[in-house]
């Protein structure tokens, strides 16, 4: 009888590719650690974001330092633990005058890292992959940071983290399920194999439901307006996969490291979380604007 209905139940067409009840015990507990801090208050929601931005800047830093990447790693985690700070007080405004000041410090300490009388090496591949990481992991990190201090009449900005933290489980879940379940068609082959275009609309349909119901009953906004904002932010979630799965690539690792069992390391959980966090964070602040 059992095996009658396994026969004409669907079958998944792809392995899960990670150690599930691993994975889920340790996304239950990172789930737990992030309502404690939206209960907690905003202060306890940026000590979160700074230490997994101090967490995601020391892997990707290691990583390529093990690759002969010359690059300030303690320098530029203090400068990326000043982007998210400085945004607790000062906003946007400070968070771009901080990261602008730390490009200036990679680039002109780069230029003269061997004196004044000996050129750099690699100079211009260096500095470029530096930025990119000022960029990719502590300024788009200060957005997630920064959802916490949006608020309306009507919603706190509490509620902006909780949309924002649905929408993102409800993209990597549907993605997951439906990847696993039907995935057969790759997106982008030459960088990430796994990655499938089923999987991808499973991330669209779970992202666009999520983000409608929750900005209707969590921010008292319009359910189109939560739907554009899910699908912006299953675009970016799934690009921002795609870039960390090339970035891996080319240095020839599978995980950034193994600190969280069943996901890798913090980059390969926060991955697509980031660039998702800066267009979460402008559709809210929009919305925060206009009358419901």
């Amino acid at each position: 009888m059992s095996d009658a209905l396994n026969r004409r139940l669907p079958q998944p067409k792809n392995g899960p590719g990670r150690d599930l009840p691993a994975a889920i015990g340790v996304g239950v507990g990172l789930g737990a650690l992030v309502v404690l801090a939206v209960w907690a208050g905003p202060l306890a929601w940026y000590a979160v974001v700074a230490v997994a931005v101090g967490g995601a800047m020391w892997e990707v830093l290691t990583r390529l330092r093990e690759n002969s990447y010359y690059i300030p790693r303690t320098l530029l985690i203090i400068l990326g633990q000043a982007m998210v700070w400085i945004s607790w007080p000062l906003g946007a405004p400070g968070l771009v005058a901080v990261y602008v000041t730390a490009v200036l410090i990679l680039m002109f300490g780069r230029l003269f890292h061997n004196g004044r009388h000996r050129p750099p090496i690699n100079y211009l591949r260096d500095m470029s992959v530096g930025i990119f990481v000022l960029t990719w992991i502590p300024l788009f990190a200060t957005f997630a940071a920064m959802l916490s201090l949006i608020s309306t009449p009507v919603a706190s900005g509490a509620a902006s983290i909780v949309v924002f933290m649905l929408c993102v489980v409800a993209s990597d879940t549907g993605g997951y399920i439906v990847g696993v379940m039907f995935g057969s068609h790759p997106m982008a082959p030459a960088v990430s194999p796994k990655k499938s275009w089923e999987g991808f609309c499973g991330s669209i349909g779970f992202g666009v439901i999520v983000g409608a119901v929750s900005v209707h009953f969590l921010l008292h906004h319009s359910a189109w307006i939560g739907a554009l904002m899910g699908l912006g932010l299953v675009i970016c979630a799934s690009l921002g996969d795609l870039v960390e799965s090339q970035f891996k690539r080319e240095l020839g690792i599978k995980d950034m490291s193994h600190i969280l069992p069943g996901h890798g390391g913090l980059m390969d959980r926060l991955d697509g979380m980031l660039p998702s966090a800066m267009v979460t964070w402008v559709a809210m602040s929009l919305m925060a604007n206009f009358a419901v």
